[in-house]
């Protein structure tokens, strides 16, 4: 054989094809380094918030859940009670809507009777602004702070709490509460709407007592979150307080009527 064919045979047998890749090495290779487009990573952003707000969700639902199972039958009976009398008065308050709209269509002289409902509803006004004095059944709740660690944000939980119960008119010492009335924590005690108010703190409501008690006294609650700050709360029922505390009457600068 020629010395040009054993060359030729030589570099033909040094010539080894290259080895092809394992499967687990291409799996590798596909996965790393991550590649991710924009959108990609703005989905995966936001089903990280999203499983995010919903553990938090779970984990507030389950500790409600576990304030309610350690609960008494009869604190469990009590804000069942508290959310069918709540649901009870809106039923009332749609009733009487719907009864003055039909008597207002039905009348006769429905000026006079349009004019009967204006006065009516100036009456109430006045009650929840706080220009006129008004009375009736409600509580009396003394709230005594011996060692002053009742802050603004306890009293207005409270407030806030005696609201939701159906409250209609409420005082505190000598202060009249309206719908702008705030609560704010002064070097020498609490302010209400800037004035300071000393303890014991008396709050004088008009509602139905029967609502206005056990709201107070929920597991959890007005009475239990006082007693832990050390405070006390005594509720007593009455058939008849009297608000007395009155609000100057303002007229607005600039607000006009807009009815013709």
């Amino acid at each position: 054989m020629s010395e040009e064919h054993k060359h030729v045979r030589h570099d033909e047998h040094d010539e080894q094809p290259a080895p092809q890749p394992t499967g687990r090495q291409r799996l590798v290779a596909g996965l790393w380094p991550p590649r991710a487009s924009r959108a990609q990573l703005t989905v995966a952003m936001l089903l990280f918030v999203l499983g995010l707000g919903l553990a938090i969700q779970v984990s507030t639902t389950s500790d409600n859940g576990g304030t309610l199972r350690g609960a008494r039958q009869e604190d469990l009976v009590r804000i069942l009670t508290e959310v069918d009398n709540r649901t009870q008065r809106l039923e009332d308050e749609k009733h009487g809507l719907e009864t003055q709209r039909s008597e207002l269509q039905s009348s006769s002289d429905q000026a006079a009777e349009a004019l009967k409902q204006t006065r009516q509803k100036e009456q109430q006004l006045g009650v929840l602004a706080g220009t006129v004095a008004a009375q009736g059944p409600g509580i009396t709740l003394t709230i005594t702070d011996p060692h002053g660690s009742v802050a603004a944000d306890s009293l207005l939980d409270t407030l806030q709490e005696l609201r939701a119960a159906g409250a209609e008119a409420i005082q505190i010492n000598s202060v009249r509460v309206v719908a702008a009335t705030y609560f704010t924590d002064g070097s020498d005690g609490v302010l209400i709407d800037g004035r300071r108010v000393s303890q014991p703190y008396v709050f004088k409501v008009i509602g139905n007592p029967q609502d206005l008690e056990p709201a107070l006294n929920i597991p959890g609650g007005v009475v239990q979150t006082l007693e832990k700050e050390q405070a006390t709360a005594d509720v007593v029922r009455s058939q008849k307080i009297v608000v007395d505390a009155l609000r100057p009457s303002k007229q607005p600068d600039y607000a006009r009527s807009s009815s013709r």
